[in-house]
């Protein structure tokens, strides 16, 4: 896209247009019907700007650019003077040339006649890949005051660079509880920052406790947070003592990256809670003492979004990090048939798109007011795996008028698998963007984008497919599940934080959405298309099994005969059977080639059972945890969720008893039972060795493809007896 670059850097020698000999300069920038100003400097005849414009050539609708130099009145502001530029003389530049430099220019009154002061302009031609481009006031904000010009500004944030931190408490001795004729309950409380956790009460109710007890957290860098640890007494209910503290600074932690090693534990001192200021200066020669070892776990991927769709899966240390085997590049280009997000106000939409690959998040400029933006921006990442995910959501920007109070609008949101792409190859797609509201599914609008994947070590991709997903230290010391969650949530509050403090900021409803933070909430409709995917996969066995029941039942002779004639040559030659199945499946790989997806694929609202989902189904999931709903319509939800949990139910007990049963043949649980089986399996084990294997497989084979002529309606003598045998349902209270 070409834009019209106007530099504005200082002026000098402006004659004084006020009483006190002085005068408060600003400039205006006009090309047509747009016009930008520059921020007022108070009393200054010399005065100095720094401020760039960009103007979309497209949305030009002049060939004569004006720069006017203005003096700040309360009422009419007062003309100084002016400098004029053809657009058609202007000179185009185009990167890696040098930056144009600016020179001085006489002003001009408004009948083109030369007047006292100078200014200094820069006027180009270049496209939104000039590096002035990102720090522009752009004519498409051109009503956005300077306070709110940063919040439509284009930006790149990185996320902090996360570790898990360890804590294994093991043992304190010493303690000095203030009643001295009870035995202390203890427990150990541990907090870093807003992430508060504690130990389990020790068994042990003595002075000496042990808990054995493993806590983690999430840090960031740059470390400046301290480790606060408490040895509580629990006195009564909601009433616990503190029987001594000690704080440790995260940087003084020691890092770990190979998995088998742990550094010794050590013990600390543990200090009394502050009192009175006497108490202080006394000199302490006696304190309990706590044994602890704390590490900050560097060779994990602190996982701050679900790991089905994660863009990054390197380690926190960046000894272990993997080599890069490849570039991606992605061009935001426009959007089409968005809906008006602020109907209500008379406007349209201030769209900006942010996407996230890595711990690099890029944000582009906001579009003011039109269903129908065009961004053009090209960003790249760095690629390390093939197996990851990036994300672009589209979002409304409803900070343009200084209103910190309300939350940018979601738009639509999505995801590309960088496995789905070809290498080398330019995909240009629109891709729809889907939200779900309570009141349900709604379609935003269309994102154009244009994706590349670049390889550039086609050796190492490929190694990448027979490696481990995340680094060695989590399968050598997993971390166990029921602190998974909690982490995640953890490392997306911390990561939210400090992108919310950058300028202008991500803000916490767009780095929340762009995570799913809300992911592994429960959600009927979620648990809907889940169940349909599993059958989805069992559709592919099903229809195997009924083309072999198609089979047996000779539905189509001519095939009933092809297999005989097949399973006849596998019996003759079994060295055949396992290249046959390898060739078969390489000849549905190379006719698949066909019909391989064209585009990657997107959200899709029929597979997230979104289309025709209930609006309660809905308004549960939009629920918050714990949930603000009245008692009435949580009871009605908590019955309809029985009566689901009963279904499970039902068919994990159908499955028990089923893997019971296999167990029931030879426990003696059913004497008779027990004693037909041994009895058969000692007939099977001498015939099968007195008979040759392939005669075997014959009279199996041809049992079971016999005609219909030969079969019964009723159930086979063994479908039969497997149903007899006993289960422990009922041994079930």
């Amino acid at each position: 896209m070409q834009y019209l670059y106007v530099s504005v850097v200082k002026a000098k020698d402006l004659p004084a247009m006020d009483i006190s000999g002085s005068l408060d300069p600003y400039v205006e920038v006009k090309l047509g019907n747009y016009k930008g100003v520059t921020k007022h400097l108070e009393k200054n005849q010399n005065p100095v700007w720094k401020q760039i414009f960009a103007f979309s050539k497209e949305r030009m609708q002049s060939n004569f650019l004006e720069v006017t130099v203005k003096d700040k009145d309360l009422g009419k502001d007062d003309f100084v003077g002016k400098v004029g530029f053809d657009i058609n003389e202007v000179p185009r530049r185009v990167p890696p040339d040098s930056p144009l430099a600016p020179q001085w220019y006489r002003l001009e009154t408004r009948k083109g006649e030369k007047t006292k002061g100078e200014i200094m302009l820069a006027v180009w031609l270049g496209t939104q890949a000039d590096e002035s481009f990102p720090e522009a006031w752009h004519s498409d904000a051109h009503s956005i005051r300077h306070l709110n010009l940063s919040n439509t500004r284009s930006q790149v944030y990185f996320s902090p660079k996360l570790y898990y931190l360890r804590v294994h408490v093991f043992s304190a001795q010493d303690l000095v509880p203030s009643d001295r004729g009870r035995f202390p309950d203890t427990y150990v409380k541990v907090q870093i920052g807003n992430q508060l956790r504690v130990t389990r009460p020790s068994q042990m109710k003595t002075i000496n406790p042990s808990w054995h007890d493993e806590l983690m957290f999430v840090v960031s860098e740059p470390f400046d947070e301290y480790i606060i640890i408490s040895v509580e007494d629990r006195i009564g209910p909601g009433k616990d003592e503190t029987l001594g503290r000690m704080i440790i600074p995260v940087r003084e932690v020691p890092q770990r990256i190979e998995a088998g090693r742990f550094p010794d534990a050590r013990w600390f001192n543990l200090h009394k809670p502050s009192g009175p200021e006497d108490e202080k200066k006394k000199e302490v020669k006696f304190s309990s003492k706590i044994c602890l070892r704390i590490t900050l776990d560097a060779g994990y991927h602190v996982l701050d979004e679900s790991t089905h769709f994660s863009s990054n899966l390197q380690p926190s240390s960046k000894h272990l990090k993997k080599p890069s085997i490849g570039i991606l590049e992605l061009g935001i280009l426009s959007a089409k048939n968005l809906l008006p997000m602020k109907g209500k106000d008379g406007r349209m939409t201030d769209a900006y798109c942010v996407a996230k690959y890595g711990n690099k998040w890029v944000r582009t400029r906001t579009l003011l007011d039109t269903l129908t933006p065009r961004w053009n921006e090209q960003y790249t990442w760095e690629v390390y795996d093939p197996c990851t995910v990036i994300t672009i959501g589209v979002f409304d920007n409803c900070h343009i008028n200084g209103k910190d109070e309300v939350r940018d609008q979601r738009i639509g949101k999505v995801r590309i698998r960088l496995s789905t792409l070809e290498a080398d190859r330019v995909y240009t797609h629109y891709y729809p963007l889907l939200v779900l509201h309570p009141s349900g599914l709604k379609k935003h609008g269309e994102l154009h984008l244009a994706l590349r994947f670049t390889c550039t070590a086609w050796i190492n991709m490929v190694a990448q497919y027979g490696k481990p997903l995340l680094p060695k230290m989590h399968y050598v010391q997993p971390i166990p599940g029921r602190q998974i969650d909690w982490l995640r949530h953890q490392a997306m509050q911390i990561v939210a934080m400090r992108l919310s403090k950058a300028e202008p900021p991500l803000r916490w409803e767009v780095v929340d959405y762009m995570l799913d933070v809300d992911y592994h909430m429960f959600s009927l409709r979620r648990s809907k298309a889940n169940f349909f995917r599993i059958m989805s996969l069992f559709s592919g066995i099903t229809a195997v099994c009924r083309w072999y029941n198609n089979v047996c039942y000779w539905r189509n002779p001519v095939t009933t005969i092809l297999v005989h004639v097949l399973f006849f040559i596998l019996v003759g030659f079994p060295e055949l059977i396992l290249p046959t199945i390898f060739l078969y499946l390489f000849v549905i790989g190379i006719w698949n080639y066909r019909f391989r997806p064209r585009l990657p694929p997107h959200m899709d609202a029929r597979l997230s059972q979104a289309e025709f989902t209930y609006p309660d189904e809905l308004d549960e999931e939009f629920d918050t945890f714990p949930t603000s709903k009245p008692a009435d319509l949580v009871k009605m939800r908590y019955d309809r969720l029985r009566s689901v949990a009963g279904r499970v139910q039902t068919v994990a007990g159908d499955l028990a008893t089923q893997a019971e049963r296999m167990l029931a043949l030879l426990s003696w649980r059913d004497p008779r039972a027990t004693a037909i089986v041994i009895f058969l399996v000692l007939v099977l084990a001498v015939v099968i060795y007195v008979t040759p294997f392939q005669v075997l497989e014959i009279l199996v084979g041809v049992y079971s493809l016999r005609h219909p002529r030969f079969r019964s309606k009723l159930p086979s003598v063994p479908v039969n007896f497997f149903k007899r045998l006993p289960a422990k349902s009922d041994m079930l209270i």
